[in-house]
């Protein structure tokens, strides 16, 4: 897939909406942006906005999860989608 943005005054970029869907970047989304050795940027999604977090809070009722809890349950979820992209 073929597409072009152009940089605004700012830096900023709007990626085209067709590469959004298909990548299911949604506002809140982190991309990472790395530059390879011959100088083409690669752009690798990280997370898919806050709705990714999704239940992993607890509900009424339920044991609370501590930090090192939900750290570990955000990595894990960045880490599949990472895998999932490449």
């Amino acid at each position: 897939m073929t597409s072009f943005a152009i940089v605004s005054e700012k830096g900023q970029v709007t990626l085209p909406k067709v590469m959004r869907d298909e990548l299911g970047i949604l506002p809140g989304s982190r991309l990472e942006f790395r530059v390879a050795p011959d100088r083409t940027l690669q752009v690798v999604v990280l997370s898919t906005g806050a709705g990714s977090l999704f239940g992993l809070l607890a509900k009424p009722g339920e044991a609370t999860r501590s930090l090192g809890d939900m750290d570990a349950a955000i990595t894990q979820t960045v880490k599949r989608r990472a895998r999932r992209s490449a």
